[in-house]
C-alpha cells in the first residue's frame, strides 16, 4: 500500500514539487484534540460527518489549534498556561516545528493566522502578573518576530475578522504562574481589545460594572466576519444567574443575551465554547451538561442538555457538538441528534479548518 510519505518521495524523485491544500488530507471540517483510552494525547481532522481524516500524537494534552489558511498544517496549542504549540504537517503527521514562547511568556491556548497564512498570532501571558501578549511568528520560518500588547490582562480566544484586524479576548483574570489560582477576581476586569493588522490597539470594549467578574474567553465570527459573539465564565456569586453569551460588532455597544433563570442555572456559570451559523449562536457547558442556543437577536431559542459537552462549531442547518464519551453531535434549535462517535474523550474545542 502506498503511504503518504511514500507518494510524497515518489513525487520528490521526479522532480516535482508539490503543493498540497487541505482536500489532500481528506478535506476536513474541524480539528479538535481528545484523549484515547491508554491515556494517549492526539489531534483529530474531522469531516463534516463525523468520520476522521487523520490522528496525530501530541506529547500532552492540547487545547485548541489553528489551521493554516491553504497548507494543510495545523498548529495545535497546549492547554493553558502552556509551554509548547506544535506545528504538525497534516498529511504525513510530522512535527515541522516546536514553539516555545520566550522566557516569562506562557501560551494561553489559541491562535489564529494572518488572512494570507504569513503570520501567526498567539494568546500569550507574562507569566508574572498575566499580562496580556500577542506573539508573532513568522510561518515560513516558524521564528519568533516580535509581539504586541493584547489590551488587557489573561487574553484567550483571538479571531481575525474579514477586514483584517484582530479582537482579543482578555478574560481580565491574573493567575498563578504554575498552579492557575486566580489571584484578582475582587479586581478583574475583562474586555474585547480590537486591534489593527499592525497590532495598534483600536478600541476596548468593558463589560459593566456589575459584571466585571464575567470572564470573556472565547469567539466565534458574526455578521460575515464584521463582528463577533463572545462566551463568558461567571467569577461571581454562583447565585446568580448571569448571560454568558453577548454579541459585538466594533464601534457598537455590545447585545448581552439573557435568558430563563433555569437554564442559566443549568450552565453553572461557564460557557466552555461558542459557535456562530447563519443566524443561530451556541454556547456549550461541560460543567452543567448543557447547550444553549440563541438567534442573533439575543433571543434564547433551545437548551439541550448532554453530560460533559464542550466542544462547538458550524454545521450546514445548524451546529456540531463533541463530548468526553466521544460522540460527536449534530445540534439543531429543535433537537439533539447524534452524528457518530469515536474511542477518544473530545477535548473543549472544534476549530474549523480551511476547507470549509
Amino acid at each position: 500500500m502506498t503511504t503518504r510519505r511514500g507518494f510524497l518521495v515518489g513525487l520528490a524523485s521526479l522532480g516535482a514539487a508539490p503543493r498540497l491544500g487541505w482536500a489532500d488530507v481528506g478535506a476536513p471540517a474541524w480539528l479538535t484534540a481528545g484523549m484515547k483510552p491508554d491515556g494517549a494525547y492526539v489531534l483529530h481532522g474531522l469531516s463534516a460527518g463525523g468520520v476522521s481524516r487523520f490522528e496525530i500524537p501530541l506529547p500532552a494534552r492540547g487545547h485548541a489549534a489553528a489551521a493554516h489558511p491553504t497548507r494543510p498544517e495545523a498548529v495545535a496549542f497546549a492547554r493553558r498556561p502552556g509551554v509548547f504549540a506544535l506545528v504538525l504537517d497534516c498529511f504525513t503527521g510530522e512535527v515541522l516545528s516546536r514553539l516555545t514562547p520566550p522566557e516569562g511568556r506562557q501560551f494561553n491556548g489559541h491562535g489564529a493566522f494572518s488572512a494570507d497564512g504569513r503570520l501567526l498570532m498567539t494568546s500569550e501571558v507574562v507569566a508574572e502578573g498575566s499580562a496580556g501578549r500577542i506573539g508573532l511568528w513568522d510561518a515560513g520560518t516558524w521564528r519568533r518576530i516580535g509581539e504586541w500588547d493584547s489590551g488587557g490582562i489573561g487574553p484567550h480566544d483571538l479571531k481575525r475578522l474579514a477586514d483584517g484586524r484582530i479582537v482579543v479576548a482578555n478574560g481580565g483574570i491574573q493567575t498563578d504562574s504554575t498552579d492557575r489560582t486566580m489571584l484578582n477576581l475582587e479586581t478583574m476586569k475583562p474586555n474585547l481589545a480590537l486591534l489593527s493588522a499592525e497590532g495598534e490597539i483600536l478600541e476596548i470594549m468593558e463589560l459593566e460594572e456589575e459584571l466585571r467578574q464575567n470572564s470573556i474567553r472565547h469567539l466565534a465570527l458574526i455578521d460575515g466576519g464584521t463582528g463577533v459573539a463572545f462566551a463568558m465564565q461567571w467569577q461571581g456569586d454562583p447565585a446568580e444567574a448571569v448571560p454568558l453569551l453577548g454579541v459585538w460588532r466594533p464601534g457598537e455597544a455590545p447585545l448581552l443575551c439573557e435568558a430563563a433563570p433555569g437554564d442559566l442555572f443549568a450552565m453553572k456559570g461557564y460557557a466552555g465554547s461558542v459557535a456562530a451559523v447563519g443566524e443561530r449562536i451556541a454556547i456549550s457547558s461541560p460543567r452543567g451538561g448543557a447547550v444553549m442556543i440563541f438567534d442573533r437577536s439575543g433571543a434564547p431559542l433551545a437548551t439541550h442538555r448532554r453530560a460533559d459537552v464542550c466542544g462547538l462549531a458550524a454545521l450546514e442547518g445548524g451546529f456540531v457538538a463533541s463530548d468526553g464519551s466521544g460522540a460527536l453531535w449534530r445540534l439543531s434549535a429543535e433537537a439533539m441528534e447524534p452524528l457518530a462517535r469515536h474511542d477518544v474523550a473530545w477535548d473543549n474545542h472544534m476549530v474549523s479548518a480551511a476547507s470549509l
